[in-house]
């Protein structure tokens, strides 16, 4: 991360580009690590690439008969291509880069009061009429009329 964020090093210089690849179930993984990236370089834009892949497992028998089977798996893979240097945005997949800055003004001029104290605001409750009472779970189908709070 050092290389890319512009830092020296001893090779001479940092990097302009890197590619973040996952398949299967690090597909999630993938996105998350190029997030983290994008959050901690800045400007960076991004080009992703969605594809599937044909896995081939062999799977062989653990005891004594000699078998096999070939099971034939369609994964789902991502490339995310980050770039310091600008990306063809006709390219499908193409996300400009976004200022951090610009995403709190937009959250601070939906809620001005937050600006002041610092903090999120109190979200509404969920069941705004039973605030005097306690809910109960007693298991799937039975139902409980709710109890007011005691004390």
């Amino acid at each position: 991360m050092a290389r890319i964020q512009g830092e020296k090093d001893t090779s001479g210089g940092g990097l302009r580009q890197v590619v973040f690849t996952g398949s299967g179930r690090a597909v999630t993984k993938t996105i998350t690590c190029a997030e983290i990236m994008k959050r901690k370089v800045g400007s960076l834009h991004q080009l992703t690439k969605l594809q599937y892949k044909v896995v081939k497992e062999v799977w062989e028998s653990t005891e004594g008969a000699v078998t096999q089977m070939t099971v034939h798996r369609t994964v789902p893979s991502i490339s995310i291509l980050l770039s310091k240097d600008p990306l063809d945005p006709q390219e499908p997949g193409y996300q400009p880069p976004e200022s951090l800055g610009a995403l709190w003004e937009e959250k601070e001029r939906a809620d001005p009061s937050s600006q002041a104290t610092g903090k999120r605001p109190l979200e509404p409750l969920l069941y705004s009429g039973l605030h005097h009472c306690k809910r109960t779970c007693l298991g799937e189908g039975v139902s409980v009329t709710p109890s007011p709070l005691t004390g």
